[in-house]
């Protein structure tokens, strides 16, 4: 009895798994680029470029007023600054 259910329920279901695999697929289709001097680069690898670039502004300034020294763990402060940078790039600019 089972297999006489399953059979009658297979066709809903591999039609049902192709329509999921094709919607997601679909996402795949255009990735986001940039064109910087006759090349493609990836978006996100300038909004990372760009937030190592702001990082290191942001660095450069706390050091002068020199709240780089009170930092507990630098390398993950300057780790979790970037990250949010990057990321804060990556909404404005292409949301």
């Amino acid at each position: 009895m089972q297999s006489h259910r399953l059979t009658r329920r297979q066709p809903y279901f591999r039609e049902a798994c192709i329509s999921i695999l094709s919607i997601a697929m679909s996402a795949c289709s255009a990735s986001p680029s940039r064109n910087i001097l006759g090349s493609y680069f990836p978006s996100w690898m300038v909004c990372a470029l760009l937030g190592i670039i702001l990082v290191v502004i942001i660095r450069a300034a706390l050091v002068k007023t020199g709240v780089d020294a009170s930092l507990p763990v630098p390398v993950i402060v300057y780790l979790c600054m970037w990250t949010a940078v990057t990321l804060a790039i990556w909404l404005v600019w292409l949301s």
